[in-house]
């Protein structure tokens, strides 16, 4: 049997969801899963959590490829940017970059590659990539699989 860790709410005190946002633009949620957070067991955190996970480490992987794992890992400890092991390590990219964007002069020393589409830009400009790829990708589940359940129940 897997031992899990707790699942930390992802909130990073940018809500949209209170302005009338059905996919928060801070953490990428819905707004009834902002809302009902406190009161999901573990596994239903764990569902979430593996969801964002997956659509953010897309985002970042159509950006930027981790070339190398190991020199990724050890420039995360040394520059002290908080990040979760346990997530994909392109989540963790993504970590990286909102602490330290404007400073990353060379991805190469992170053990990344920026992919084709990626050439050329800069790490600020990734981010944001990222972000409004993330966020895109939040807002089509929602649209396609939960907003048509809400209207019927």
């Amino acid at each position: 049997m897997a031992i899990y860790k707790k699942v930390r709410t992802p909130c990073i005190g940018v809500c949209s969801t209170g302005i009338g946002d059905n996919v928060c633009r801070g953490c990428k949620r819905f707004a009834h899963e902002v809302i009902d957070w406190n009161a999901y067991s573990e596994e239903q955190r764990r569902i979430i959590a593996e969801r964002r996970d997956g659509y953010l480490a897309n985002a970042v992987r159509s950006q930027l490829e981790i070339v190398d794992h190991n020199l990724l890992l050890t420039q995360m400890r040394h520059q002290q940017i908080r990040f979760n092991e346990d997530q994909n390590p392109y989540c963790w990219v993504f970590e990286l970059l909102r602490a330290g964007a404007s400073q990353i002069e060379e991805p190469e020393q992170f053990g990344l590659r920026p992919t084709p589409v990626a050439k050329g830009v800069s790490l600020v400009e990734l981010r944001k990539r990222i972000d409004d790829d993330f966020y895109g990708l939040s807002v089509a589940y929602y649209q396609r699989f939960v907003a048509p359940g809400l209207c019927c129940a």
